[in-house]
Parts: C-alpha cells; structure tokens; sequence
C-alpha cells in the first residue's frame, strides 16, 4: 500500500513548511491526485487523518481533487483529456479520443501534489 508512505510524505512536507513559517495551526490542506498516481484517495484521506493526530494539523480540513490526465497525440494533434480504460487499474490504457491512438505523450496526471496549506500564525507584537 504506498498509500501510507506518500501520506506520510505529505504530512511530513505539510508539517515542516508550517513550522518554517512559525505556525501555530494548520486549518486547511489542498492536495491533488492525478488519475495515474495511482492513489485511492478514500485511503489517501483515511491515513491523512490518523497521520495528522496529534500534531499542529490536527483539525485541519483536508481537501483532495482529482486531476484528470491530459495527453497530447502526435498522430492527430489533439491535445486534453484522455480516454482511459479502467478495467485494469494498475496499467490503465489511454487512448487518444480523437483517433484512438495509443502512442501518446502524458501531459498531466501523474503527480500527487500539496497544492496549498492554510496556516495560523501567532500574534505579533
């Protein structure tokens, strides 16, 4: 399950830009999961939960967004979503929509990524 180790990872990198930034809270967290991560986000969010236990994020309100994946096909040129063939979810097939193309270049939707993390600082004097 490398839900955990890429949870962890998250925590890790959300907890350590708070403190650089002397917070004494963190309220929310922004993240973002590609299609092709290959991340179940209900696992994703469930091991966020247990993870932040305890630390300055505890009751942080933690927000997932699936991105879709975006290819370009050299083929017919077209550039945006893909066509994705989930039947195996380990090795999903893209095609291209427009031609079904299978040769095609991955634009996005691979990353898992911290898009934003809101913080409370303390008062300053």
């Amino acid at each position: 399950m490398h839900e955990l180790s890429m949870a962890q990872g998250i925590i890790n990198a959300v907890l350590e830009t708070a403190e650089n930034n002397n917070a004494t809270e963190v309220t929310e967290i922004y993240i973002e999961v590609g299609r092709l991560a290959m991340l179940n986000p209900e696992q994703l969010r469930f091991l966020l939960d247990v993870l932040v236990e305890n630390t300055i994020a505890e009751n942080a309100k933690i927000d997932i967004s699936e991105i879709p994946v975006t290819i370009n096909c050299p083929e017919c040129g077209y550039e945006g979503v893909a066509n994705l063939d989930d039947s195996d979810h380990y090795a999903p097939i893209i095609e291209c929509p427009n031609c079904e193309n299978l040769r095609i270049s991955i634009l996005n939707g691979k990353d898992c990524v911290v898009k934003n993390i809101v913080i409370e600082k303390p008062d300053e004097e």
